[in-house]
């Protein structure tokens, strides 16, 4: 599985392949059950790496998910579902990525270990 999502990557189709995901696993689900779920994306990259997406690169994506909700949901539905970005959110990262229309707020890690830092994670959704 691994190998299949980094021959995406390279071939920039990510979006197609997260597309598939989404679809696989949410839309066999009636559009009052799929607000409520929370949608988390975390670049594969991005994983145990401490690396993080780029504000564009995280706004692109979650755009698309979003659109692909609208597709099957109406975008009345897709506005009301939360997607999060997981990859690496820190202090002092958080308040750039959650200024993305599109980043509903962030999947936290290692950094909610520090308090103080995830203080500033908190603050930086306002």
């Amino acid at each position: 599985m691994l190998r299949r999502v980094f021959r995406y990557q390279e071939a920039n189709t990510q979006n197609s392949f997260v597309e598939t995901q989404l679809k696989e696993s949410l839309f066999h689900l009636s559009a009052e059950d799929v607000q409520k779920v929370v949608i988390a994306y975390e670049p594969i990259w991005a994983i145990g790496t401490g690396k993080t997406a780029s504000t564009e690169q995280a706004q692109e994506m979650h755009a698309h998910l979003r659109s692909v909700l609208a597709a099957q949901y109406g975008a009345e539905v897709a506005n009301e579902i939360s997607i999060l970005y997981g990859g690496s959110v820190k202090a002092s990262n958080a308040k750039e990525i959650f200024a993305s229309p599109d980043v509903d707020g962030g999947l936290v890690g290692g950094a909610s270990l520090v308090a103080l830092d995830f203080i500033e994670i908190i603050k930086a959704l306002k």
